[in-house]
C-alpha cells in the first residue's frame, strides 16, 4: 500500500489556519467594540459636559484688593474641595462685586462665595431671599452701598434687578430683618463693624427690593 507523504503536515497545517483564522477575528471584534465603547464615552462626555455649561453660572471673576489677607488664604484653601452647583450670581456694580451664591452659611461655603441663608426666599423667587457673606471678604464692599445702587440676581430662570432700599445695623439677635416681605426682596447680611479686630458684634444689612420681574 502506497503512503502519501506529508498528508499529516498538511491536515496540521489547514488547523493551524484555521485558529489563527479565528483569533484574527475575535480580536478584530473586540477592537472594533472597544473603538465604538470610547466614542460612545467620548460622545456623553461631550454632552455632558454641554448641559453643564448650559444650566451652570458662568465662573465670577474676584476681586480681593478689600480682604483681610486671612480671608484670601481661607480662599484658596477653599478651592481644593469641589464645590456644588451655585444657586446664581449675585452682582453689584457700584463696588464691582460678581459673587457665586451657594446654598447655606457654613464657614467654607462663605469663604469660597457667598450663602443663601436657609428658610429665607429662594434666590429669584417672591418674598425675602437672605444672603450672608463675610465682611472682609466678598461682602467687605457693601460699606460703599448707597440706597438707590442696583443689584442683580441671575439664576437658572432669569435675572432679578433690585434697587437698594436702606442700609442699616442690628445686634446679632435681630433676625426680623429676615421676615418674609410682600414683594420681591434681597436682605445681605454681614458682621459689623467692618474692621474691628476679632468677632464682630453687630451686623450690617443691605435691603434691596425687586425694580422688574425676572427675564
Amino acid at each position: 500500500m502506497l503512503s502519501l507523504p506529508g498528508r499529516n503536515s498538511t491536515q496540521g497545517w489547514r488547523v493551524v489556519e484555521r485558529i489563527a483564522w479565528t483569533a484574527a477575528i475575535v480580536c478584530l471584534g473586540s477592537w472594533t467594540a472597544l473603538t465604538a465603547l470610547r466614542a460612545s464615552n467620548r460622545r456623553h462626555d461631550v454632552e455632558r459636559f454641554r448641559v453643564v455649561r448650559q444650566v451652570s453660572p458662568p465662573a465670577p471673576r474676584v476681586d480681593q484688593s478689600l480682604w483681610s489677607p486671612e480671608r484670601v488664604r481661607a480662599w484658596r484653601e477653599s478651592l481644593t474641595r469641589e464645590a456644588p452647583a451655585p444657586l446664581g450670581i449675585l452682582r453689584i456694580p457700584r463696588i464691582g462685586l460678581e459673587v457665586a451664591v451657594f446654598e447655606g452659611t457654613e464657614e467654607w461655603t462663605l469663604n469660597r462665595a457667598v450663602g443663601h441663608i436657609e428658610e429665607t426666599a429662594a434666590p429669584g423667587a417672591k418674598g425675602n431671599c437672605g444672603i450672608a457673606g463675610h465682611r472682609d471678604g466678598f461682602f467687605r464692599g457693601l460699606k460703599d452701598v448707597q440706597a438707590g445702587d442696583d443689584i442683580s440676581l441671575e439664576t437658572h430662570e432669569g435675572i432679578q434687578t433690585y434697587r437698594v432700599e436702606r442700609t442699616w445695623i442690628v445686634n446679632p439677635e435681630d433676625v426680623t430683618v429676615l421676615d418674609p416681605t410682600p414683594m420681591p426682596a434681597l436682605t445681605l447680611v454681614t458682621c459689623y463693624p467692618f474692621y474691628f479686630v476679632g468677632s464682630a458684634p453687630q451686623r450690617y444689612i443691605v435691603r434691596a427690593v425687586a425694580r422688574r420681574p425676572p427675564t
